[in-house]
């Protein structure tokens, strides 16, 4: 299937591992202009320099942290400056940490609001001048199949996600008139750094190892197995694509069925 993405211009924040830079890889291997970025300048441009090597496409790194209010705005700016527009917005950023909630106080649930929230309210708002422009604007944010679910000592993630996916969903409705759609994709555990860390926190707590934690969590699934960012990264690349041009306001879970609910 081709999938429409040759020339269409991408950014995709929190990129320069794991999901984000899966989901980028594959964009650019589709033929897109991709736009990565991350807090890390090395990490960013290490990233960039193997996607571009590994696909021949343009990769565009640009360091920031997405908490910093200014920052998502210099982003898309930066983005429209390097490749003349924007049609797709991946937004993603990094997890909060582990706790549960006796043990988180007001500094840290204010940190993971900016980090989880604000971030991409600040992404979407610089970006829909740009997107009304665009023949095929997308926008995807990645929340975690723990709004539906909610995961053990993940009480950041497991509330603040949610408002994510309240956000979606109303843009959704709010701006389909103007072609822009909006999806989200709740993704289970996967073969990532961010999840190495989680184990090794119930690693700790529970008094085990990292792999017995792992082992413990593959078997939520069917498959008995974690899924890999290529996975997620296949599905991602398709519901931000033209090919998906009549899907918004989807909430699709990328969990290998660790989700046990119907619906």
């Amino acid at each position: 299937m081709d999938l429409k993405l040759k020339g269409k211009i991408a950014l995709v924040t929190g990129s320069s591992k794991g999901l984000g830079y899966a989901t980028a890889f594959q964009l650019a291997k589709e033929g897109a202009y991709v736009a990565i970025n991350s807090r890390n300048e090395e990490n960013i441009l290490k990233a960039a320099f193997q996607i571009a090597t590994d696909t021949g496409s343009q990769v565009a790194a640009f360091p920031g942290d997405l908490s910093d209010a200014d920052m998502p705005a210099q982003l898309i700016s930066n983005t429209v400056k390097k490749f003349g527009g924007l049609d797709i917005l991946v937004a993603n950023s990094g997890g909060p940490p582990s706790g549960k909630f006796e043990n988180l106080d007001d500094a840290t649930w204010q940190v993971a609001f900016n980090q989880l929230i604000m971030s991409q309210v600040r992404l979407i708002r610089a970006a829909l001048p740009y997107l009304k422009q665009s023949s095929a604007p997308s926008v995807l944010t990645l929340t975690s199949y723990a709004v539906k679910q909610p995961v053990p000592n993940l009480i950041l993630s497991n509330s603040l996600r949610n408002a994510v996916i309240g956000m979606t969903k109303t843009l959704a409705l709010e701006l389909g008139s103007l072609g822009i759609r909006f999806n989200s994709i709740l993704p289970g555990w996967t073969e990532t750094e961010r999840v190495t860390d989680l184990m090794t926190f119930r690693a700790k707590t529970n008094n085990s190892s990292i792999e017995e934690e792992t082992r413990k969590q593959a078997l939520d699934s069917p498959f008995s197995r974690l899924g890999t960012p290529e996975e997620f990264a296949n599905a991602a690349v398709f519901l931000v694509s033209p090919a998906a041009s009549y899907l918004t306001g989807v909430m699709l879970s990328v969990d290998g069925g660790m989700y046990k609910g119907t619906f």
